[in-house]
């Protein structure tokens, strides 16, 4: 920790990444929960007072590490839905497992945006950020249903409400990286998909068309 301190310190210049990696740290150890100021001070190797020279308390620090969080995940959505490519319906489902991957693989992150009880609206930048990151998922979905004949199609919105909410229900209940993690025998990737399965069904976007 000593050496994160020295290498991240406020004496090179870094405070402000540094505080905002020290939070990460602590947010991915210990959860939401076990964040303080003090700590991530610490850990960042400046004296308790110093962060307040750029987050006001710890909710801002929290926002900053959930908006970088949210600006991750937008690339990786983005990266995932590929434009629609090589078709949409495979490009959607790929941002599906997109979704639960990030989930896994940046656990800090994910537990900033969904679980810190932040109100991005008093936070403007996490709140675009948050918007922005939703806003692949209801471009994509708009894309999707548009091959739906124009009197058949769904509100695109309810749509992409319903997807993130099967993802993020999944991704909470079984990519968790700690205890928390509920049992499932089967891959949280296969138990998306086949729920996407089901409903696009029922929306007649695929099988039976």
């Amino acid at each position: 920790m000593t050496r994160f301190g020295e290498r991240r310190g406020y004496h090179h210049g870094n405070l402000r990444e540094a505080l905002v990696e020290a939070a990460v740290a602590l947010i991915g150890e210990h959860g939401p929960a076990g964040f303080t100021v003090a700590e991530a001070a610490r850990l960042a190797g400046v004296s308790p007072g110093a962060p307040y020279r750029h987050f006001r308390d710890a909710e801002a620090l929290l926002a900053e590490v959930a908006l970088r969080g949210f600006e991750r995940f937008t690339e990786a959505l983005t990266r995932a839905w590929n434009d629609g490519r090589p078709d949409p319906s495979t490009a959607y489902e790929a941002l599906g497992r997109a979704y639960l991957d990030f989930a896994r693989r940046e656990p800090a992150y994910y537990a900033a945006m969904f679980e810190t009880r932040i109100a991005p609206e008093a936070h403007p930048g996490l709140l675009v950020a948050g918007d922005r990151a939703f806003g692949v998922l209801r471009e994509a979905t708009e894309r999707l249903i548009s091959r739906l004949p124009e009197g058949k199609r769904p509100p695109a919105l309810m749509v992409a409400l319903h997807v993130w909410s099967m993802s993020h229900g999944i991704a909470s209940l079984f990519c968790r990286p700690d205890r928390s993690r509920r049992k499932l025998p089967m891959a949280p990737e296969e138990l998306l998909e086949a729920g996407l399965l089901i409903y696009m069904q029922s929306l007649g976007l695929v099988g039976g068309r």
